[in-house]
Protein backbone atom coordinates (compact mmCIF):
# COMPACT_ATOMS: atom_id res chain seq x y z
CA UNK A 1 0.00 0.00 0.00
CA UNK A 2 2.58 2.77 1.31
CA UNK A 3 6.12 2.78 -0.35
CA UNK A 4 9.20 4.38 0.77
CA UNK A 5 12.24 4.72 -1.66
CA UNK A 6 15.11 6.07 -1.01
CA UNK A 7 13.79 8.73 0.95
CA UNK A 8 15.89 11.16 2.65
CA UNK A 9 14.68 14.49 4.53
CA UNK A 10 17.19 17.43 5.80
CA UNK A 11 16.97 20.94 6.82
CA UNK A 12 19.90 22.93 6.01
CA UNK A 13 23.19 20.71 7.01
CA UNK A 14 20.74 18.97 9.37
CA UNK A 15 19.58 15.17 7.95
CA UNK A 16 17.22 14.37 9.65
CA UNK A 17 15.91 10.92 7.95
CA UNK A 18 18.58 9.14 5.66
CA UNK A 19 17.45 6.78 2.91
CA UNK A 20 14.46 5.54 3.97
CA UNK A 21 12.85 2.37 2.48
CA UNK A 22 10.04 0.63 3.51
CA UNK A 23 6.73 -1.07 2.21
CA UNK A 24 3.85 -0.74 4.64
CA UNK A 25 0.89 -2.47 3.84
CA UNK A 26 -0.15 -4.80 7.19
CA UNK A 27 -2.99 -3.99 9.48
CA UNK A 28 -1.20 -1.95 12.15
CA UNK A 29 2.50 -0.75 11.75
CA UNK A 30 4.28 0.68 14.65
CA UNK A 31 6.89 2.90 14.24
CA UNK A 32 8.88 3.60 17.40
CA UNK A 33 12.54 4.56 18.48
CA UNK A 34 14.45 6.77 20.54
CA UNK A 35 13.31 10.54 20.73
CA UNK A 36 14.99 12.90 17.84
CA UNK A 37 15.20 9.57 15.62
CA UNK A 38 12.80 10.83 13.16
CA UNK A 39 9.27 8.77 13.28
CA UNK A 40 7.27 12.25 13.51
CA UNK A 41 9.15 13.44 10.57
CA UNK A 42 8.18 10.08 8.81
CA UNK A 43 4.39 10.73 10.23
CA UNK A 44 4.37 14.16 8.10
CA UNK A 45 6.18 12.70 5.02
CA UNK A 46 2.92 10.37 4.52
CA UNK A 47 0.55 13.12 5.08
CA UNK A 48 2.35 15.77 3.14
CA UNK A 49 3.28 18.04 5.42
CA UNK A 50 6.92 17.96 4.49
CA UNK A 51 8.02 16.96 0.98
CA UNK A 52 11.24 14.65 1.06
CA UNK A 53 13.99 16.48 0.59
CA UNK A 54 14.93 13.23 -1.43
CA UNK A 55 13.43 9.94 -3.31
CA UNK A 56 9.75 8.83 -3.72
CA UNK A 57 7.09 8.13 -1.82
CA UNK A 58 3.73 5.45 -3.50
CA UNK A 59 0.24 4.92 -2.23
CA UNK A 60 -0.59 1.68 -4.26
CA UNK A 61 1.56 2.56 -6.70
CA UNK A 62 1.12 5.68 -7.56
CA UNK A 63 3.33 8.37 -6.89
CA UNK A 64 2.57 11.03 -4.03
CA UNK A 65 5.36 12.67 -3.41
CA UNK A 66 4.35 16.19 -4.69
CA UNK A 67 0.90 15.62 -3.94
CA UNK A 68 -0.62 18.12 -1.81
CA UNK A 69 -2.06 17.49 2.15
CA UNK A 70 -5.75 18.01 0.71
CA UNK A 71 -5.17 15.77 -2.43
CA UNK A 72 -3.78 13.38 -0.19
CA UNK A 73 -6.71 13.40 2.27
CA UNK A 74 -8.77 13.05 -1.17
CA UNK A 75 -6.71 9.85 -1.99
CA UNK A 76 -7.77 8.10 1.23
CA UNK A 77 -4.82 9.25 3.85
CA UNK A 78 -5.98 10.38 7.85
CA UNK A 79 -3.60 12.27 10.09
CA UNK A 80 -3.52 12.62 13.40
CA UNK A 81 -1.11 14.96 15.41
CA UNK A 82 1.01 14.30 17.53
CA UNK A 83 -0.50 17.96 19.14
CA UNK A 84 -4.04 18.13 17.76
CA UNK A 85 -5.37 21.18 16.58
CA UNK A 86 -7.91 23.72 18.14
CA UNK A 87 -10.54 25.32 15.91
CA UNK A 88 -11.99 28.09 17.62
CA UNK A 89 -15.66 28.35 16.46
CA UNK A 90 -16.60 24.98 15.01
CA UNK A 91 -18.47 22.48 17.12
CA UNK A 92 -17.21 18.60 18.05
CA UNK A 93 -20.23 17.51 15.26
CA UNK A 94 -19.78 19.87 12.78
CA UNK A 95 -16.01 18.62 12.68
CA UNK A 96 -16.92 15.05 12.78
CA UNK A 97 -19.62 15.81 9.94
CA UNK A 98 -16.22 17.10 7.90
CA UNK A 99 -14.25 14.06 8.51
CA UNK A 100 -16.91 11.99 7.56
CA UNK A 101 -17.75 13.93 4.27
CA UNK A 102 -21.41 13.98 4.65
CA UNK A 103 -23.62 15.74 7.32
CA UNK A 104 -23.57 13.28 10.06
CA UNK A 105 -26.53 12.97 12.38
CA UNK A 106 -26.56 13.60 16.43
CA UNK A 107 -26.55 9.78 17.09
CA UNK A 108 -24.22 9.09 14.21
CA UNK A 109 -21.60 11.60 15.88
CA UNK A 110 -22.66 10.56 19.50
CA UNK A 111 -21.15 7.05 18.22
CA UNK A 112 -17.87 7.75 17.05
CA UNK A 113 -17.59 9.89 20.43
CA UNK A 114 -19.19 7.29 22.49
CA UNK A 115 -16.24 4.96 20.83
CA UNK A 116 -13.37 6.68 22.25
CA UNK A 117 -14.71 7.04 25.75
CA UNK A 118 -16.53 10.13 26.09
CA UNK A 119 -19.91 10.94 26.68
CA UNK A 120 -21.44 12.38 23.81
CA UNK A 121 -24.36 14.58 25.13
CA UNK A 122 -21.56 16.64 26.89
CA UNK A 123 -19.25 17.17 23.97
CA UNK A 124 -21.41 17.17 20.66
CA UNK A 125 -22.18 21.13 20.58
CA UNK A 126 -18.68 21.94 22.43
CA UNK A 127 -16.25 24.19 20.38
CA UNK A 128 -12.89 22.68 19.95
CA UNK A 129 -11.06 25.34 21.66
CA UNK A 130 -9.17 25.88 24.42
CA UNK A 131 -11.57 24.73 27.30
CA UNK A 132 -10.79 21.69 26.19
CA UNK A 133 -8.45 19.74 27.90
CA UNK A 134 -5.34 18.15 25.66
CA UNK A 135 -6.43 14.84 26.27
CA UNK A 136 -10.51 15.60 25.11
CA UNK A 137 -8.79 17.21 22.27
CA UNK A 138 -6.80 13.99 21.25
CA UNK A 139 -9.95 11.72 21.61
CA UNK A 140 -12.09 13.57 19.62
CA UNK A 141 -9.29 13.46 16.53
CA UNK A 142 -9.36 10.28 16.93
CA UNK A 143 -13.07 10.22 16.57
CA UNK A 144 -12.36 12.37 13.30
CA UNK A 145 -9.78 9.72 11.98
CA UNK A 146 -12.61 6.77 13.03
CA UNK A 147 -15.03 9.04 11.03
CA UNK A 148 -13.21 9.27 8.11
CA UNK A 149 -12.79 5.43 7.35
CA UNK A 150 -9.66 5.84 5.05
CA UNK A 151 -7.61 3.82 3.63
CA UNK A 152 -4.60 4.80 5.48
CA UNK A 153 -4.67 6.40 8.85
CA UNK A 154 -1.87 7.49 10.94
CA UNK A 155 -1.54 8.49 14.49
CA UNK A 156 1.61 10.45 15.92
CA UNK A 157 1.56 8.99 19.87
CA UNK A 158 -1.97 8.57 19.85
CA UNK A 159 -1.89 7.59 23.81
CA UNK A 160 -0.92 11.19 24.37
CA UNK A 161 -2.91 12.66 26.89
CA UNK A 162 -5.54 10.20 27.79
CA UNK A 163 -3.99 8.50 31.00
CA UNK A 164 -7.85 8.26 32.54
CA UNK A 165 -8.88 6.44 29.31
CA UNK A 166 -7.49 2.56 29.34
CA UNK A 167 -5.30 1.31 26.44
CA UNK A 168 -7.70 -1.34 26.21
CA UNK A 169 -10.34 0.94 24.94
CA UNK A 170 -7.77 2.79 22.57
CA UNK A 171 -6.62 -0.92 21.14
CA UNK A 172 -10.41 -1.47 20.49
CA UNK A 173 -10.76 1.37 18.98
CA UNK A 174 -8.23 0.65 16.25
CA UNK A 175 -9.22 -2.87 15.69
CA UNK A 176 -13.41 -1.52 15.22
CA UNK A 177 -11.48 0.83 12.58
CA UNK A 178 -9.84 -2.13 10.85
CA UNK A 179 -12.93 -4.05 10.91
CA UNK A 180 -14.67 -0.70 9.19
CA UNK A 181 -11.87 0.66 6.94
CA UNK A 182 -9.88 -3.16 5.86
CA UNK A 183 -7.05 -0.64 6.00
CA UNK A 184 -3.19 0.16 7.11
CA UNK A 185 -3.50 2.14 10.64
CA UNK A 186 0.08 2.68 11.44
CA UNK A 187 0.96 4.29 15.13
CA UNK A 188 4.37 6.30 15.98
CA UNK A 189 4.70 4.98 19.78
CA UNK A 190 6.86 4.12 22.36
CA UNK A 191 4.51 2.19 24.47
CA UNK A 192 5.01 -1.55 25.07
CA UNK A 193 1.19 -1.96 24.78
CA UNK A 194 0.78 -0.42 21.71
CA UNK A 195 3.94 -2.26 20.22
CA UNK A 196 2.58 -5.66 21.80
CA UNK A 197 -0.56 -4.95 19.00
CA UNK A 198 1.84 -4.10 15.60
CA UNK A 199 1.30 -6.51 12.98
CA UNK A 200 4.93 -5.24 12.17
CA UNK A 201 7.41 -2.87 13.94
CA UNK A 202 9.55 -0.23 11.99
CA UNK A 203 12.68 0.99 14.58
CA UNK A 204 14.14 4.16 13.78
CA UNK A 205 17.68 5.40 15.34
CA UNK A 206 19.84 8.54 13.69
CA UNK A 207 16.87 8.57 10.96
CA UNK A 208 17.33 5.24 9.59
CA UNK A 209 15.30 2.43 10.06
CA UNK A 210 17.88 -0.48 11.78
CA UNK A 211 14.89 -2.81 11.89
CA UNK A 212 11.79 -3.55 10.38
CA UNK A 213 9.81 -6.99 10.78
CA UNK A 214 6.81 -8.48 12.26
CA UNK A 215 5.91 -8.38 15.83
CA UNK A 216 7.33 -12.04 16.84
CA UNK A 217 10.80 -10.96 15.82
CA UNK A 218 11.45 -7.07 16.74
CA UNK A 219 9.65 -6.97 20.05
CA UNK A 220 11.47 -9.13 22.28
CA UNK A 221 14.62 -7.18 20.77
CA UNK A 222 13.16 -3.84 21.57
CA UNK A 223 12.54 -5.27 25.36
CA UNK A 224 16.17 -6.96 25.68
CA UNK A 225 17.55 -3.06 25.09
CA UNK A 226 15.25 -0.87 27.11
CA UNK A 227 15.95 0.59 30.10
CA UNK A 228 13.13 1.90 31.64
CA UNK A 229 11.01 4.12 28.44
CA UNK A 230 14.46 4.70 26.73
CA UNK A 231 15.82 3.08 23.81
CA UNK A 232 19.71 2.49 23.52
CA UNK A 233 21.26 4.28 20.58
CA UNK A 234 22.58 0.98 19.62
CA UNK A 235 19.90 -1.88 18.70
Amino acid sequence: MLEFKNVSYGVGDKQILKNINLNISDRFVAITGPNGSGKSTLAKLVAGIITPTEGRIYMNGEDITDMSVTDRAKSGISFAFQQPVRFKGLTVQYLISLAAGKKTSVSEACAYLSEVGLCAKDYINREVNASLSGGELKRIEIAMINARSTALSVFDEPEAGIDLWSFNNLIKVFEKMHERTHGTIMIISHQERILNIADKIVVLAGGEVVEYGDREKVFPKLMNVQTGCKFTENF
